[in-house]
Parts: C-alpha cells; structure tokens; sequence
C-alpha cells in the first residue's frame, strides 16, 4: 500500500512538473504559426501605406486602348504631404470590345532609381464601369501621401486596370514628376535659399553704391582751388582810401 501511494505521488509530481513544458510548448506552435501567417502575408508585397500590391506578373494594355492624365487647376504638379490630390484619367476605348474599369492605383519612387519605392499610394475600386467601343470616359483619383515624407521631387507613377471578356489589362497613365512640398509651409527650402541670396546680393549692391556715393562727394569737396592775386585787391583799397590822409602817407613812402 505505501509502495502504491509512493508511486502516485511521484506520477503526481511528474505530472505537475511536466505541464509548464507542455503550456510553452503551446506557446510556442502558436507563436509559430502567427509568424507563418505573417510570413505569408509578407508575400502579398506591403509597402510604405500598408497597400497591399500584386505580386503577380505586370499586365499589359489591351490593343485600341489610350489613357491621359490631367491635374485639375494644379498645373505644377504640386501635391501638399499629407493632404489628398486630386487627377482625372482620361480613357480611350479603340478596341473591338466593352471593357469593364476595375480600379486605379499609383505608386511613388525615388527620381534617380524606380526600383525604390517611396510610398505604395491608394488603390480606388471601380463597380459597373463600363467603358463601350469608341467611347470615352474620365475617372477621378483621389490619393494621398505620407505627411512624413521629406519635401522634394518624386516621381508618380500611375496604373489604371480594367478587364476585357474577363481577361485583366492594365494601363500607365502617368509617369512623371510630382513636387511634394509640407503642408502649411509657405516656404520651400529652396524658396529660403533664393531669398537668403537675394537680400545678400541686394545688400553687397547697397554697399557699393554707397561708397561710389562717398568717392563722389569727397571730390566734390576737395574741388579746384581759385587763387587771387594781391593786384585788385589793393586797387580796390586805393580807390576807397583815394583822398584821406593814410593815402597820401603811403603815396610818399611809394615815392
């Protein structure tokens, strides 16, 4: 009988020790199995919004399909961090069937290499779009980017994707420049710069103006100077002193 109780509290005591491993264990397969999913999250292609982008292979445009891009009363190309900006896709359908738009979205890249994104922008879904043959239509897109982006010159570049008989197609509408400049802030770096060398150009100008004006009246100053001779001088005195007794004095010393 003591042998059987002997035996159950060690069980007991197995047992106990045994579960802390098991409850990690748990932890553990289920630590593991969130990181998979993010792991095979990842592979959709997040990037800089947490816009998910197609890893598949880049569509193509359909045959007889043409795009354009306007920046409505914003012909700089001027978009504020953080505040929406608003362009107009034009679409041209030339081709043989009714395509059907299915959405537009846009990404932003560093000017010297596409291969580095700056920003994955907004992707706005379209629902029973439909653009007929020889038929054209303008779509609006609205998107925004970071407010922490640093102000500068990027380059846009815009996708617009429709299907035609179920088979998706995919057009560039814009690849080009955009300026992308702080919100509120009414001067640029490089307006600052050009108004710092303004005032210091204004200011050397000023001060070689202002000593052409000193050499000027230093000259003026100094001017020629007109010697008189004793001659007249004295005549005039003998002809206010012509008569009186200091006259005929100096009359006889002349003698």
């Amino acid at each position: 009988m003591a042998v059987r109780v002997w035996l159950s509290a060690i069980l007991l005591a197995f047992l106990l020790a045994a579960s802390p491993i098991a409850q990690v264990a748990g932890t553990q397969s289920e630590e593991d199995a969130a990181m998979a999913e993010v792991v095979e999250s990842a592979d959709l292609g997040y990037v800089g919004d947490d816009t998910p982008v197609s890893s598949d292979a880049p569509l193509t445009p359909a045959p007889g399909v043409e795009t354009v891009c306007v920046f409505p009363k914003n012909a700089g190309k001027i978009v504020p961090a953080g505040e929406e900006t608003e362009l107009l896709v034009g679409l041209q359908n030339d081709g043989e069937s009714t395509l059907n738009v299915v959405a537009v979205h846009s990404t932003l890249h560093l000017p010297y290499d596409h291969r580095m994104y700056g920003q994955n922008l907004t992707v706005q879904s379209f629902y029973n779009a439909s653009v007929p043959v020889s038929v054209q239509a303008t779509f609006p897109y609205t998107f925004a980017v970071s407010k922490f982006l640093q102000p500068g010159a990027y380059d846009l570049v815009g996708y617009i994707v429709y299907e035609i008989d179920q088979h998706p197609y995919q057009n560039v509408f814009y690849n080009g420049t955009i300026e992308v400049v702080e919100v509120g802030g009414l001067l640029s770096v490089e307006s600052v710069f050009l108004i710092t060398l303004g005032i210091a150009l204004l200011g050397l100008f000023g001060l070689w103006a202002y000593g052409q004006v000193q050499q000027l009246s230093k000259k003026t100053k100094k001017g020629p100077k007109v010697e008189t001779g004793t001659g007249t001088t004295d005549a005039n005195m003998d002809e206010w002193l012509e008569g009186t007794a200091f006259a005929k004095e100096k009359a006889k010393k002349n003698k």
